[in-house]
């Protein structure tokens, strides 16, 4: 029997590579193929992605958004990459008006199409594309306890069947990425992954004591040698405010010879 899980964290790999058989992703592609075996349906999703930030939260509208290819130097096959999901305006309206419920100012936008945050990572997930999308943007103040209060108002949505999706990467360093790694840059990958893991799936620690923990991330352990710049972070303090609870699952994986974590509530 599949559990009700109603919100997720990704790490959603380097740009197109993971659609495109690359070996540093394979473990990746086969865990998001697991995630969504393990959720029911969802009657709509609801990506925030790493790779959009504007001044106010912000809310794709359109009934039928194109694809934003927003990556470069990939083989052609990168910009043929389909995923003809329609949005959901009713849905965006919705969104726009819980945030203001919590007073929480947000914008509407209807032309805006999706990004690879968004079209990669459904792609392998629901590569039928028939579940409608809303993206989120991020802040683009980048302020955790900012992040957190979205999800915070954002959390009914788990009463009508939606997905939440924070589309992001637990760790986010690119130069690392094309460095070889050392014990030192190993030791600092692992102690933050291990201090995420727990933050976000102790049972021991009470909701504020994981909210207080989240705004100060950047005081953990190799935090910021996983994220000098914490865009990629972030959905994940959306999907946990929105939650409001211990982690239900959590997945450690090798993306790009880098440990990674995914979580699921």
């Amino acid at each position: 029997m599949m559990n009700s899980y109603k919100a997720v964290f990704l790490s959603h790999g380097g740009g197109p590579l993971p659609l495109l058989d690359d070996p540093g992703h394979r473990e990746m592609v086969s865990c998001l193929e697991q995630i969504a075996s393990m959720i029911p349906h969802p009657d709509a999703l609801v990506v925030v992605s790493a790779h959009w930030e504007q001044r106010v939260p912000t809310i794709t509208s359109g009934a039928r958004p194109s694809l934003i290819y927003d990556y470069s130097g990939f083989p052609a096959e990168a910009y043929d990459i389909r995923y003809p999901c329609p949005g959901e305006p009713a849905l965006a309206r919705k969104i726009h008006n819980l945030l203001s419920d919590s007073s929480i100012r947000s914008e509407l936008d209807e032309q805006r199409g999706f990004d690879h945050g968004l079209f990669v990572p459904l792609k392998i997930m629901y590569p039928q594309a028939d579940i409608p999308c809303v993206q989120v943007s991020l802040v683009g103040s980048l302020d955790p306890r900012e992040h957190y209060e979205i999800g915070r108002a954002l959390g009914s949505l788990r009463h009508d069947n939606v997905l939440l999706i924070g589309s992001g990467f637990s760790f986010h360093n690119m130069r690392a990425f094309f460095q070889p790694a050392s014990p030192e840059s190993r030791e600092l990958n692992h102690v933050f992954d291990s201090w995420l893991q727990d933050t976000c799936c102790n049972p021991d620690y009470s909701e504020n004591e994981r909210m207080q923990m989240l705004y100060r991330w950047s005081d953990a352990p190799g935090a910021r040698y996983c994220h000098p710049r914490e865009e990629h972070l972030l959905p994940l303090h959306v999907c946990c405010g929105a939650a409001q609870a211990v982690c239900a699952k959590s997945f450690e994986l090798e993306i790009l010879n880098k440990r990674s974590s995914m979580y699921l509530w």
